[in-house]
């Protein structure tokens, strides 16, 4: 039997806690291992205004390298559960589940899912905090991961008090994206 040596890629081998600290050291949010064809591997370190639902078309696999996650999501009736991914836990997410990982600034998560189709279509959902009426979405085409296309989405929704704002009850969710942002500067000075 023939191999073919030429298609055979390199196989890195990713120190997890060096690339846990190259996030917690730079103040970035992920870290892209690789981003292939057919698959996509990044570390990615808390956010504290993490409140949107992800939707994707990709089967996704969550390992927990330091601290505790609590996973929101929302069943195809529209209830909301939490699964508690402890460290050293992993869990996996069916396509098109709507989930929200919710884990504090110092810990990480290895995030292993597929790459991304031409034109494939990710998308980023609000709830409303009060009445949990449906308050916003955010579409993104995520090519490149690198570019965290989770920032944006999140910039564009709390940098906009329209989109935070309820039709059903009135409610304004806060923009603790920006309330994040003070804290962590307030705590350099």
């Amino acid at each position: 039997m023939a191999t073919n040596e030429a298609f055979i890629p390199n196989l890195p081998v990713i120190d997890l806690e060096s690339v846990c600290q190259e996030l917690a050291d730079s103040g970035r949010r992920v870290k892209v291992l690789w981003q292939h064809p057919g698959s996509l591997a990044f570390v990615a370190r808390g956010r504290e205004y993490r409140s949107e639902f992800h939707v994707n078309a990709s089967d996704e696999v969550t390992y927990m390298i330091k601290g505790t996650m609590h996973l929101h999501y929302r069943t195809q009736d529209g209830e909301e559960h939490v699964a508690v991914i402890p460290q050293g836990s992993s869990n996996w997410m069916p396509p098109n589940t709507e989930h929200s990982p919710r884990f504090p600034p110092d810990a990480f998560a290895l995030i292993i899912e597929r790459h991304r189709t031409e034109g494939e279509i990710d998308r980023f959902r609000w709830y409303c905090p009060s009445c949990k009426a449906f308050l916003h979405e955010e579409q993104a085409n995520v090519s490149d991961y690198s570019v965290d296309p989770v920032g944006r989405a999140y910039r564009n929704f709390f940098y906009n008090e329209d989109h935070r704002t309820c039709k059903a009850c009135g409610h304004v969710m806060p923009n603790a994206m920006a309330e994040s942002e003070a804290n962590r500067l307030g705590a350099q000075a």
